[in-house]
């Protein structure tokens, strides 16, 4: 295995880890976790889930084991924020979802050195 991809792996197992907090976190809170990595040709949602008072939440999770690179929200850009707008609706419409209350939401999981994480979760970000 090349140094590319041992780097591509360990980060996708980095992304992995962190959406299963993320999942985690929320079933705490009362959500109810609809779908994992919902994808479609535009991209990909990385966690769907259900509030206890009906609202679908749709969120983008970025996991870091370091700051090095920058905060994890500085990842989501514009061109990030809009596309996830696209992407909530298009699940909406799939699952003939018309008229229903939704919000995009984003999620960064920090990961130290010894393994501890912590979770910073925003809602409604758009």
């Amino acid at each position: 295995m090349n140094e590319k991809t041992k780097r591509k792996s360990n980060n996708q197992s980095i992304g992995a880890f962190g959406e299963e907090k993320v999942s985690e976190y929320l079933l705490a809170h009362q959500y109810e976790i609809i779908e994992r990595n919902w994808r479609i040709r535009e991209g990909e949602i990385d966690v769907v889930a259900l509030s206890s008072k009906g609202v679908f939440s749709f969120i983008e999770v970025k996991t870091r084991s370091s700051v090095a690179f920058g905060h994890p929200f500085e990842a989501i850009n514009n061109d990030k924020a809009h596309r996830m707008q696209r992407l909530a609706l298009a699940w909406l419409a799939t699952h003939k979802c018309f008229g229903c209350d939704y919000s995009i939401d984003v999620a960064a999981v920090l990961i130290s050195v010894d393994g501890a994480f912590t979770i910073e979760y925003r809602a409604g970000v758009l």
